[in-house]
């Protein structure tokens, strides 16, 4: 073989360079496993993804004044609201022009509403000004600061108009400051008053009452699991589908079963009473309140931790125990020194998932937690459904999305997510 031949490059079976080939099928594997994955992607991008972006959006968007208003935006520039006085004739004129295009448009009602959000009366002066300003000849009926003010004597309020002004811009930190009990005034953000603080109340309740769940799903779920685990398959099988049990039963359902036996009245009562625990004239308060919603929720998510624990103590082997005892251990000393420490990871996985899943539940704390026992997860619904505040509950959402992520951080950095295990 001649030194030329033996210096070229080596050639794959169809004769191309060997580098190239295997380029070309490395390239081809990973065209493949991507089209693999790409309907999960899609799934993810579609379901997850655009969804908290859209919400993150949302929290911040406040382009319907600056679109319905354009020019009073404009003619308020030049207001001073630390005056205490109503805008000028100009100001006035420019509301009338907007008022006329979107009362035509329909779109009056919408500003409002966004408006009446901040400044509670607002949406009415909107309402009737809006029905006046359809007959205007905008050019030819001024001046329109008495006719305003003659509609609703709101308009001659300069909290209207610096709520007008405050507002204006495309994008705002107005929801954010709201979610924290705070509000933007003339000179900044500042505290709102005591009376309509709520939400440092409900998140701080939030957390507190998800902890108490998660630890009281733990306490009831470790013999279970350690039942599961220890005991013949099938008895082991047996406890197992009481355990699934639940899951076959509506959660609706189970939270109304809870409704009734939680009551004065109720079959929890009745056999407190019946045993003489307690007198029938002092029966327990459980329904309405955190406590109802501690004890509903703890049934609920009790699944979700029994089955991590049990997975992972279905993995410890039983002759870890004897050895331990025949080195002169005690019962308990093996049991704490050897297998708890064994079952931790499974104890890790499911208090991740039993608190994340409790921190964002709203049907049962609002069905048996009355207005003790409710959850910041109950006002957001309320928010997009009932007052149709989405600005502001996407800004509640995003900031519990952020406090969840915070204490997945701390808890990595404390137990480690790699300890964490589900078998």
């Amino acid at each position: 073989m001649s030194d030329s031949t033996q210096s070229g490059p080596m050639l794959a079976a169809d004769g191309t360079p060997l580098k190239k080939s295997l380029s070309r099928a490395l390239r081809m594997q990973k065209i493949r496993a991507l089209a693999l994955i790409t309907p999960l992607l899609a799934f993810v991008l579609l379901t997850f993804i655009i969804p908290i972006g859209q919400m993150l959006f949302r929290s911040v968007e406040n382009d319907i004044v600056a679109n319905t208003l354009p020019n009073t935006v404009i003619a308020l520039q030049d207001w001073d609201a630390a005056s205490g006085e109503a805008p000028d004739e100009a100001v006035y004129a420019a509301l009338a022009a907007d008022l006329y295009v979107a009362s035509n448009a329909k779109t009056h009602t919408r500003v409002g509403s966004r408006l009446n959000y901040e400044t509670p009366g607002i949406s009415s002066l909107f309402r009737k000004a809006g029905r006046k300003a359809k007959k205007w000849d905008v050019e030819n009926d001024g001046p329109y600061k008495e006719k305003f003010i003659k509609i609703a004597k709101g308009w001659g309020d300069p909290n209207v108009w610096r709520t007008i002004q405050t507002y204006s811009p495309k994008y705002t930190n107005g929801y954010f400051l709201n979610a924290a009990d705070m509000q933007k005034g003339s000179d900044g953000a500042e505290i709102r008053p005591e009376s309509e603080r709520i939400y440092i109340t409900l998140f701080k309740r939030t957390l507190i009452m998800s902890l108490a769940i998660t630890a009281a799903c733990i306490a009831l779920a470790y013999p279970v699991a350690w039942l599961l685990a220890n005991l013949p398959s099938a008895k082991a099988n047996l406890l197992m589908i009481l355990v699934l049990l639940p899951f076959w039963t509506s959660l609706l359902v189970r939270t109304s079963a809870w409704k009734v036996m939680l009551q004065q009245q109720g079959v929890i009562n009745d056999v407190l009473v019946w045993l003489g625990i307690v007198a029938d004239d002092a029966r327990l308060v459980m329904i309405n309140n955190q406590l109802g919603t501690i004890i509903a929720m703890t049934h609920i998510l009790l699944p979700f931790m029994i089955l991590p624990m049990y997975s992972v103590m279905q993995t410890i082997q039983p002759t870890y125990l004897r050895a331990a005892k025949s080195m002169g251990a005690t019962n308990w000393t093996a049991f704490w020194r050897v297998y708890f420490p064994l079952s931790v990871p499974g104890i890790g996985a499911g208090s991740i998932l039993v608190f994340i899943l409790a921190i964002g539940y709203y049907i049962t704390p609002e069905l048996v937690g009355g207005t003790k026992g409710v959850f910041i997860s109950n006002r957001i619904a309320f928010h997009i459904s009932t007052s149709l505040n989405w600005g502001l509950a996407a800004a509640l959402g995003t900031i519990l999305l952020a406090v969840v992520l915070i204490l997945y951080w701390a808890y990595d950095k404390i137990v480690g997510i790699d300890n964490v295990k589900l078998g």
